[in-house]
């Protein structure tokens, strides 16, 4: 699998939908062990990532802008031939 892009830091754009997946699996995992209402977490996970689909700024991002995080990741560059 030669030229495939190179992973150029983190940026709030890979790290939003990672937060995302870290705590939909958590709030599932706390759902199984405790209570069903931990689902409730989980949709409100989902709200917030078609709130940042659609706008492009969810709570997270302001947290990680305040943090510092780069807001975009450098370009990848096309793959040579």
């Amino acid at each position: 699998m030669p030229n495939l892009p190179r992973h150029h830091g983190w940026s709030i754009e890979r790290l939003v939908p990672l937060l995302a997946g870290t705590f939909v699996l958590i709030s599932v995992m706390l759902a199984a062990t405790f209570s069903q209402w931990w689902l409730i977490f989980t949709g409100f996970v989902g709200a917030n990532l078609l709130f940042y689909s659609a706008v492009g700024w969810c709570p997270a991002t302001l947290l990680l802008r305040r943090a510092g995080v780069a807001t975009t990741s450098a370009s990848c560059p096309t793959p040579r031939r």
